[in-house]
């Protein structure tokens, strides 16, 4: 029996807002005359705000009681947690700090990492902006500084455009407008102003100088950001803007390894892509400079700063938070939801909605580095079969590889790859196989095509004197694509269909693509420049921007490597999706580690090089649900972890959440101890075998949400926050998750445990196991949890469509569907199924697709087809599992016939209505009484 556990639950401060007073200044007057269309359509006022120091939330008017109160000037007097550092640069003494004009008040017993000494004063001098025009798509104004800042090189004239996008969304950006600046590419979908907005969720003020924005929610007056807290800092290779925060709940600024909610006592986060296994205070694989702010009632809203440059974001306790970039220019996207969901949702409109996965790439995928041969590869699949454990994709790492240069296969040890590929495909199972993009260069000419092919077109990175850069990686002395170049895009689609007419793969892998490098940034180093060696170097792992990778001053088509590096993942992911489109005409997959935002329209990702450890475990259900947000749902860890031996223990309770991450994969290193399943003790082996056909049994529902996610870009994995964002409980939830706003996931996450702590939002919450029905106020409820279960509850009011699992999704595509219906405490529930062959391109697009609504009321289900394709031709419903039923039917009827073999358990109150053997494609009516 399940009990309430013991203890309060952990809650959460409802943080309050102070409302911005905004008043006309007699001495300050503006030659503002927009239109009347503007008049009355825009949002955005420009007025004076004379500074006050409790413009934010967290200013305090009072010196820091710490300090000496009567040596600090009034301009001094801010709270210690507002502080905004005024030596991001370099560490500054006490004349430095005065030098520049900063407030330098010492701290007792701070050390590294703590409050700055050195910080800006209340009113320290900027730009001074001029005055708002009409402009095609918003405003624009002139930002100016009289006198230079203390930065190199610093910019002294800026262009501010405001720019009211949607109701819900606005977009400003400030750039030199005598110089054009590197701006990111094709990440965003085009900007839409909107001139006819009449009621945006926004206000807009400015504070002209020294210049500062403060954007507030119409509906009741909260500061969502509010820029006047510290200067704007523009310099050539330095850019730097301070906000207020309305609340200490913020989530994203991946890829880190961190909970679901940042810390915000004096951390910060660097974004800049590196080949770095996952662990605390680094930077991973991918950048993605978006944040979601929960607001403490349930509202919610989200900044995305589009800036593909090595940037740091600096979190301070106020709560407050300061950018840091080190090239591009300042070009935010504000997103004012309401909910946390459609923060996402606004997000993914302006990056891109995520590609819809093919079907079979939702099954079991298994992989080594160190499956050495055709016949070792095979036999895995041979043992995993007699195992009866379903596995729908077998992969290769780079063992296959001809000394290990891609678009190669060794003639001994792989010579009959395409026949074994063949021999898959017969079983209905596909392959994969990694795809690194570093080029050998060390081959005799003539020996190696790729390469020699690339010379000739021009497609490789170079260096700052023109010369083709080489780095090392895996084959030796490598050269690397420069995906930026239309003739690279070419080049690649041809490497990949010729390998592809001997090796029919399904997929492939983008590994390495950050892009790693053995050497640092490149065998002949690089050169000594502003561009290596900037004024400011982000916190990045290696302390240099070229550590681990190419060096930044490297050359591509489009620009720089200084400023395109954190693209280059995408850029080979959009040039990799596209030469599978035109190779086998079919949906494409593609897996990639690098990651930037947009990815998610090309290319699924996972967490990388994690260990077999359980820190990792538990950390990985907020990695994959910060994907979820940044767009990437089609994401998941290595099941068992990557590096290091697994246990036996450990490895079965990775594969019940991995069973339940959207993409499943069990990887492991050459050196490790094997841990495909079929290797442990037989009880572990049915703990596995029944996670993954539970998870084969959910695929109807799991690519239900895909579509959604496809189509609407609502999420897949979802944190609690985004379903129930008006119960603090929920806020920072991380060790347990939602597919969709149905099925609530609580897995063991710790070593010895035969129980778990699981929250249950209020509601009636359903045992998918058993229906076991549990009515909770909002409460933690510990759950028994032996070894062979992960415990997965149904929210009431929902209808999950699942379908008799099999070895392949192959096979389990044509097996029977099964309805399982969570009453609520109403006696209703509804539910859906999206279905199409399952790899055909844009079949929601075309319309190639069919559509079936699910309902129940008081005493009857109902299935009805509301679109049909021939997708669910010959497919039937076999059986119908009501939860909730509160007293024992006394008869049932299936399309008005009587059916005599229903069961109903008046334990768990649940009604089995099993042979129904009713098509799909007809309307399908169960009633009881």
């Amino acid at each position: 029996m399940a009990r309430i556990c013991c203890g309060p639950l952990h809650t959460f401060a409802l943080l309050t807002s102070v409302l911005i007073l905004v008043h006309k200044d007699k001495n300050v007057s503006f030659a503002f005359s927009p239109s009347a269309e503007w008049q009355h359509s825009s949002n955005i006022s420009y007025r004076s705000i004379p500074f006050r120091k409790n413009l934010s939330n967290n200013v305090n008017v009072s010196a820091d009681p710490r300090t000496h109160t009567s040596l600090v000037s009034d301009q001094c007097g801010i709270a210690v947690e507002s502080r905004i550092d005024c030596g991001r640069d370099r560490s500054l003494s006490r004349a430095d700090c005065e030098g520049r004009g900063c407030c330098y008040v010492p701290l007792p017993q701070s050390g590294l990492g703590g409050p700055p000494w050195c910080f800006y004063p209340v009113r320290y001098p900027g730009y001074k902006m001029g005055p708002l025009l009409p402009t095609e798509k918003g405003q624009r104004a002139t930002l100016a500084r009289s006198e230079p800042s203390y930065l190199p090189r610093d910019i002294p004239t800026l262009q501010l455009d405001v720019m009211p996008e949607t109701l819900g969304r606005l977009h400003l950006t400030l750039k030199d407008p005598a110089s054009p600046r590197y701006e990111v590419p094709f990440v965003t979908s085009q900007s839409r102003g909107h001139k006819d907005i009449q009621n945006p969720l926004y206000d807009v003020d400015f504070q002209p100088d020294p210049f500062g924005f403060i954007v507030r929610r119409k509906s009741n007056g909260r500061v969502l950001l509010n820029t006047t807290i510290g200067p704007l800092l523009f310099a050539d290779q330095y850019l730097q803007l301070s906000t207020s925060m309305a609340s200490s709940a913020i989530s994203g600024l991946g890829e880190h390894y961190t909970p679901i909610t940042l810390d915000l006592n004096w951390s910060s986060v660097s974004l800049w892509n590196r080949d770095m296994a996952p662990h605390r205070s680094a930077n991973l694989y991918g950048s993605h400079p978006f944040f979601l702010v929960q607001e403490g009632d349930g509202q919610a809203h989200g900044v995305f700063l589009l800036n593909s440059n090595a940037m740091e974001v600096f979190l301070q306790p106020a709560p407050a938070l300061t950018w840091v970039t080190v090239g591009g220019i300042l070009d935010f996207y504000i997103f004012l939801g309401p909910s946390p969901q459609s923060v996402v949702q606004q997000y993914h409109e302006v990056i891109g909605y995520p590609m819809m996965p093919p079907y079979w790439s939702l099954g079991f995928h298994l992989c080594r580095w160190g499956y050495t041969s055709t016949n070792i590869t095979r036999t895995v699949v041979q043992l995993m079969r007699q195992a009866k454990i379903p596995l729908d994709v077998q992969w290769n790492d780079l063992d296959y590889a001809d000394q290990r240069r891609v678009f190669t296969f060794d003639p001994q040890r792989f010579g009959d790859l395409p026949q074994m590929v063949e021999e898959f495909h017969q079983l209905g199972m596909k392959y994969v196989l990694i795809l690194d993009p570093g080029i050998s260069s060390a081959s005799p000419p003539g020996s190696y095509k790729p390469f020699d092919d690339g010379l000739k077109r021009g497609v490789f990175i170079k260096n700052s004197t023109g010369q083709i850069l080489i780095g090392k990686v895996w084959p030796g002395p490598t050269a690397f694509p420069d995906f930026t170049n239309p003739t690279t895009q070419d080049w690649w689609m041809d490497c990949i269909r010729v390998f592809h007419s001997k090796v029919p793969v399904d997929g492939l892998w983008i590994d390495m693509n950050e892009p790693s490098n053995f050497v640092q940034g490149s065998v002949d180093g690089c050169p000594d420049s502003d561009l290596e060696k900037p004024p400011y170097t982000p916190g990045v792992i290696g302390g240099q921007l070229n550590s681990g990778t190419l060096c930044v001053s490297a050359q591509q088509y489009l620009s720089n490597h200084y400023n395109l590096h954190n693209l280059y993942g995408l850029t080979e992911a959009i040039a990799t999706h596209r030469a599978l489109l035109k190779v086998k005409s079919t949906r494409p997959f593609v897996l990639s580690r690098s990651s930037f935002p947009g990815l998610g329209r090309f290319s699924a990702h996972w967490t990388g090089d994690v260990r077999s450890d359980w820190e990792q475990l538990r950390f990985s259900i907020p990695g994959v649900l910060l994907f979820g947000l940044y767009g990437i749902p089609l994401v998941g860890a290595d099941v068992c972890g990557f590096g290091g031996d697994t246990t036996e223990e450990l490895c079965v309770r990775w594969t019940q959440l991995g069973a339940f991450y959207p993409f499943m994969r069990n990887h492991n290193d050459r050196p490790n101890a094997p841990q495909e399943p079929y290797v442990f003790s037989q009880q572990a082996q049915d703990a596995m075998r029944t996670a993954i056909t539970l998870r084969y049994s959910l695929l109807p529902f799991l690519y239900t949400l895909f579509h959604h996610t496809h189509s609407s870009s609502s999420t897949v994995a979802r944190p609690l926050f985004l379903e129930f964002p008006t119960d603090p409980n929920c806020q920072s939830i991380d060790r347990q998750f939602l597919w969709g706003s149905s099925l609530l996931i609580s897995p063991v996450l710790e070593e010895g445990a035969v129980q778990v702590t699981a929250y249950l939002p209020p509601g009636t919450w359903y045992s998918l196991h058993n229906g076991e029905a549990y009515c909770s106020k909002g409460q933690c409820i510990l759950f028994p949890a032996p070894l062979d279960t992960i415990n997965v509850h149904v929210r009431e009011g929902s209808i999950i469509p699942q379908q008799v699992p099999a070895l392949t999704t192959t096979a389990s595509r044509r097996n029977p569907f099964t309805l399982i219906v969570a009453l609520s405490v109403g006696n209703w529930a509804k539910g859906e199924l999206f279905w199409d062959d399952g790899e055909s391109l844009d079949t929601f697009e075309h319309g190639h697709y069919s559509y079936v609504l699910f309902f129940a009321q008081e005493s009857y289900v109902v299935s009805k087809p509301v679109k049909l394709n021939g997708s669910l031709d010959g497919l039937v419903l076999g059986e119908v599992r009501v939860f909730g039923v509160q007293a024992s039917p006394t008869a049932v009827w299936a399309n008005g016939q009587k059916v005599h073999d229903f069961s109903y358990s008046p334990d768990t109150k649940v009604l089995t209505v099993p042979g129904l053997d009713s098509p799909m494609t007809a309307m399908i009516t169960v009633q009881w009484s």
